[in-house]
């Protein structure tokens, strides 16, 4: 009954004292959080960590939302803030395109939910793999748009950015993309665009 109620219906739930409606909104959103969380961390087990703070914090917060966004848009500006929160406690290296178990870790996270042939599974993993060598915040734009299906004004509110400047930035992002997978697929990337 609850997978039918809208996020809105599950919010309002929630603040009623239903445990188990807040439960059902992130068995919903859980998977994207988490793949924009290791997005930033480029780690899982720091990934998880960050998307675990992010349902807390977004709880803790519910009362908050003022159903001016889609909670999604909301709720990703909590996973973008606390990821940033995070790479700078632990002040990560974000440019390093050598980490090996990252590549493992995409890999195990996209095999998880892809139950495409093994062509396709192969296309997401090369795709994964040249978007984990993005910078942060090119790999966040990236993943809102094309897998949150965000909005450019939505990602703006997400970053507190301009929308014209998620534009120029979302251009760019693709750009460097199309290097990366240039650089990583050679003559192959024709068939990846």
């Amino acid at each position: 009954m609850q997978s039918k109620l809208s996020d809105i219906e599950l919010i309002q739930k929630t603040l009623a004292g239903d445990q188990s409606a807040y439960a059902h909104l992130v068995k919903r959103h859980q998977r994207f959080v988490f793949t924009l969380a290791m997005r930033f961390t480029k780690n899982r087990e720091d990934a998880e960590e960050v998307a675990q703070d992010c349902f807390i914090k977004a709880y803790r917060s519910l009362s908050s939302f003022k159903q001016e966004s889609k909670f999604s848009t909301w709720l990703y500006s909590i996973v973008y803030t606390t990821a940033m929160t995070s790479l700078r406690k632990k002040k990560m290296d974000t440019s390093s395109i050598d980490d090996e178990d990252t590549d493992i870790q995409i890999a195990n996270v996209s095999s998880e939910y892809d139950a495409n042939s093994a062509e396709n599974r192969s296309r997401s993993f090369y795709l994964n793999q040249a978007i984990e060598q993005l910078s942060p915040d090119d790999a966040a734009i990236i993943t809102l748009f094309y897998k949150g299906e965000q909005s450019l004004e939505e990602i703006a509110q997400t970053l507190g950015i301009e929308a014209n400047s998620v534009k120029v930035k979302l251009f760019r992002a693709r750009q460097r993309l199309k290097e990366k997978l240039e650089h990583n697929l050679k003559h192959e990337v024709n068939e990846l665009i």
